[in-house]
């Protein structure tokens, strides 16, 4: 089963102008604010400690994180509360898409998701409706390369289900998939063996991936997931699409 997916590369690429931007501050704030919650001190508590980390690496001032943290934890009350809510659509030609965000107004979150599904060619479905074509992962991401040798040891040591080596033109690093209650435990192992670890999350993994040949398709599910992408309130996106090489970059010129 294969980890990665063509929109899980691009959104690496994505990341990078977004963080130039600026865009990332207040997604990843919205995950320390909701990390937060289960306990302020990040020593104690994975999912903080892994969120702040990706707050620093995105350059977010520590003063916005321990403002977002003492929010989470209670210690700052400015009225308004942020849900996790899972959405599920499809995009063109039936695609199936997964849709993570932090909201704090439903209503608002789900009708930018319906408009953004309905301008371009796809519709937000029913709490279900995909979800049962994927299955969640702890995945770590390392950069760099390796001796296979040592790598293989060290993901065997955290009792890593696989890892995938991924080289691009601008990033050069594996992802290391583990089940979701060892990702913890896989992130420790590599770090301690000497792993440049840049992040780690959970993903969404698809059982079955459809390649998409259509140029015409193919633009439309760009248009939609960036599009999805860049609402405040989304926090992660996930599709079972694949696009060659060859026809993106064809996309792009």
């Amino acid at each position: 089963m294969a980890g990665h997916s063509k929109w899980a590369n691009i959104k690496r690429q994505k990341a990078r102008v977004d963080a130039v931007k600026g865009k990332v501050f207040a997604k990843v704030s919205r995950q320390i604010i909701v990390a937060a919650r289960s306990g302020a001190d990040p020593a104690s508590n994975f999912k903080l400690r892994t969120a702040i980390e990706k707050g620093k690496v995105a350059g977010i001032p520590n003063d916005n994180i321990e403002r977002a943290i003492a929010k989470g934890s209670g210690n700052l009350n400015d009225g308004s509360q942020l849900e996790e809510i899972r959405y599920e659509g499809y995009g063109a030609g039936g695609i199936a898409i997964i849709i993570e965000a932090l909201t704090d107004n439903r209503n608002r979150t789900a009708a930018d998701l319906r408009s953004a599904f309905t301008k371009n060619g796809g519709n937000l479905g029913e709490t279900g409706c995909v979800s049962w074509m994927f299955e969640q992962k702890g995945v770590v991401n390392i950069t760099g390369t390796y001796n296979d040798d040592e790598l293989l040891e060290a993901s065997l040591e955290g009792e890593a289900e696989y890892y995938e080596i991924i080289s691009e033109d601008n990033f050069q690093g594996v992802e290391v998939f583990t089940g979701t209650t060892n990702l913890e435990n896989l992130s420790q192992v590599l770090q301690e063996k000497g792993f440049d670890v840049s992040e780690v999350e959970f993903r969404w993994i698809s059982s079955n991936t459809i390649e998409v040949s259509d140029p015409e398709q193919a633009r439309s599910l760009l248009k939609l997931m960036n599009t999805l992408d860049d609402l405040d309130d989304v926090q992660n996106v996930t599709a079972n699409f694949d696009i060659a090489n060859q026809l993106l970059n064809n996309l792009a010129s």
